[in-house]
């Protein structure tokens, strides 16, 4: 797959293409339904199958006190869209300039100039342009005029949830990741670095991977069954997502104790994986170092169980 960061980037004669233009942050089933119908599209025509995203995401810019937490950050983004077999990604750059671009200049000078766009492929409810003046009906029109075809896509639900990135952000923040796993096609998961921690799990209770500070999107806090994966290697866990308030004063931290723990070497450049399976419970206080063990110990057997069940499943 393709990525360029800029539009100058993009071939001259690149092309023909059928693009769908979007922010696609958590490349959830709705997403990938729409990426590989147009892939499929694009290869009739042999052309090339490009989505266009935005970095970072607009309510960055446009409105930053209310901009959302990301499920995935771009570089995450960039290896799911690669696995829906699109052969290309136009990261543009969102900036003020940008913001203001009329709906029909963005439409001309990169569906048409730029992509040289046979067909485009859009959700329902898509806007662009400034001020999100354009939707799919003007898109069509502006199809029309420059040569492009418009296949749009009506609302998924699944559950009884609409599938979209606020519906699974919001399901993530309130710890259901289990819902949120259903509408992404797979878990929910951080990419950090292991972090330094207080010293508490491995004075007071179990040895834990505390992660790096991570600023994007986390489940509530609570306690969830997880699996980490470090160098390629996966490992059962208990994770632990919140201030510990059993030890004092709020910390916020991310810990998670290996279940089948070995001896590894953990550099603070070591790329890991977080994967949220299951909410055992919330965070809460424990009278005593010994009643936060007795629970970690109920915590811990749950979680094996949890793991027994799937192994016997598959």
């Amino acid at each position: 797959m393709q990525v360029f960061r800029k539009l100058d980037e993009v071939p001259a004669q690149y092309g023909p293409t059928v693009v769908s233009v979007g922010n696609f942050d958590g490349v959830h089933i709705a997403h990938q339904a729409v990426v590989r119908h147009m892939a499929e599209r694009a290869h009739a025509i042999h052309g090339k199958a490009v989505a266009v995203t935005f970095d970072p995401h607009p309510l960055r810019i446009l409105r930053p006190d209310s901009a959302p937490k990301l499920l995935t950050p771009l570089e995450v983004k960039l290896q799911l869209l690669e696995q829906t077999k699109v052969d290309a990604v136009l990261v543009l750059p969102f900036t003020r300039d940008l913001s203001l671009m009329s709906a029909h200049d963005f439409a001309r000078q990169i569906l048409v100039d730029a992509l040289h766009a046979r067909e485009v492929h859009e959700g329902y409810n898509f806007h662009f342009g400034h001020k999100a003046e354009g939707n799919v009906e003007t898109l069509t029109a502006f199809g029309r005029e420059m040569g492009f075809d418009v296949h749009t896509y009506s609302e998924e639900t699944l559950r009884g949830h609409h599938v979209s990135s606020s519906e699974i952000r919001r399901l993530v923040a309130a710890g259901r990741v289990d819902r949120a796993r259903a509408l992404l096609g797979r878990a929910f998961s951080i990419l950090s670095n292991p972090g330094r921690g207080r010293g508490y799990g491995t004075r007071y209770t179990v040895p834990t991977v505390n992660l790096a500070r991570y600023d994007e999107l986390v489940p509530a806090n609570g306690v969830y069954i997880t699996r980490l994966r470090i160098n390629g290697e996966c490992f059962d866990a208990v994770t632990n997502v919140g201030v510990r308030p059993t030890f004092g004063p709020d910390s916020f931290a991310i810990e998670s104790h290996l279940l089948n723990f070995r001896e590894i070497e953990l550099l603070a450049q070591t790329e890991v994986e977080l994967i949220f399976l299951k909410r055992l419970r919330e965070e809460r206080k424990f009278e005593s170092v010994d009643a936060l063990k007795e629970q970690i110990g109920r915590d811990v057997a749950h979680a094996q169980r949890f793991f027994r069940m799937v192994e016997r499943e598959r």
